[in-house]
Order: structure tokens, then sequence, then C-alpha cells
């Protein structure tokens, strides 16, 4: 390996680090703290200011690293909103956004993220011996969201449900499924 490959993106191995970190304190604390993502969006912010000026809306600069922030937060505040996940989740997706300062590739690593999540989550399942459970509890989870319009009460019927849930820490299938989309596009290279 040549040292100057080493170097090449680096802000896409700066956020795969950044992504096995907070996926090693996610599963650890089954949270990923502010203290590490608002650092996370805002160095984000600043570095494509300060290298890229204002930029495009989807490539570069500070207008590129904005617009694909608020792609990663939107991506995921529904889910949270209705008690799906943890809001470290959601802003740890904002602040990849800000890094990669490209809707697209935002948008994308987080399909391929939801991908490994359902995939993890069938797998947890599985392992507990609960699929069927977590089957039928899956369609009456479908149901709400389908009949209940008021969001913040299908968060109170989350908040409820979540203590007799197993949790999975999304940090990790945020990491896996983004370093697997990094590697398959080429923006990292091993």
């Amino acid at each position: 390996m040549e040292w100057h490959n080493l170097f090449a993106n680096w802000e896409i191995k700066f956020v795969a680090v950044a992504l096995i970190v907070a996926a090693w304190i996610d599963g650890k604390q089954l949270k990923v703290p502010n203290w590490f993502t608002a650092p996370m969006v805002l160095s984000g912010l600043i570095y494509h200011s300060c290298v890229g000026g204002l930029g495009q809306w989807n490539d570069g600069g500070f207008l590129g690293s904005f617009v694909a922030m608020w792609v990663g937060f939107f991506s995921l505040i529904w889910i949270y909103a209705m008690g799906g996940m943890g809001a470290g989740d959601v802003k740890l997706m904002a602040g990849m956004g800000a890094w990669l300062a490209n809707c697209s590739q935002t948008w994308e690593a987080f399909i391929v993220s939801v991908f490994v999540g359902a995939v993890m989550g069938l797998y947890m399942a599985w392992r507990s011996g609960q699929l069927g459970n977590h089957y039928r509890q899956f369609f009456v989870i479908i149901n709400e969201w389908m009949t209940i319009r008021d969001p913040r009460e299908l968060s109170r019927i989350a908040a409820e449900r979540k203590p007799t849930m197993r949790l999975l820490p999304y940090g990790i299938p945020i990491c896996i499924g983004s370093i697997m989309y990094f590697l398959y596009t080429g923006m990292i290279v091993i």
C-alpha cells in the first residue's frame, strides 16, 4: 500500500472510524451520546465550509454539507418520533451527512443501513426464540401506524411497549451498512 493512498478520501475514512466508535458506544450503552454526535455534525459543516466555500446543494461546500446533514436527519427522525429508536442514531446519520456533503451518498448509505438493520433484527429475534412473537408485534405496530394519526400517541404507545422489547442499538447497522456502502462504491479502497 502506498502512503498517498492512505490519505486518499480521508474524510470517508474518518467517517468510517467515527461510525465504528459510535457503534461500539451504542452497543455498550444503548445510546449514541450528544458529546459524540454534536461535534461530528459541526465539524463536518465547518470542514466543508472551509474547503468548499458555499458549494452546491448536492456536492460539497457548506450547502452540500448542510443539505446532506438534513437528509441524514430526516431519514430517521420519523422512526424516532414514533418511539422506534433513540435520538443519538438520528444525530449520527445527520453527522454522517454533514461529512459526506452529498445527499445521494447519504441517502444510499441510509438505505443499505436499513437492510442491515432488518437482517440484524430478524437474526436477534430468531436467536431469542421469539421470532413468532416479533412477527406478530411487527403487524401490531404497522396497524398502529396505519390507524393512529397522532405521532404523540404512537410515541406514548411505543414508550409503554419498549421495556418488553429486545432493543437493537441502531448505531451498529448504521456503521455496518454505511461502511459496506463506502466499500462497494469505492469510496474506501482497502
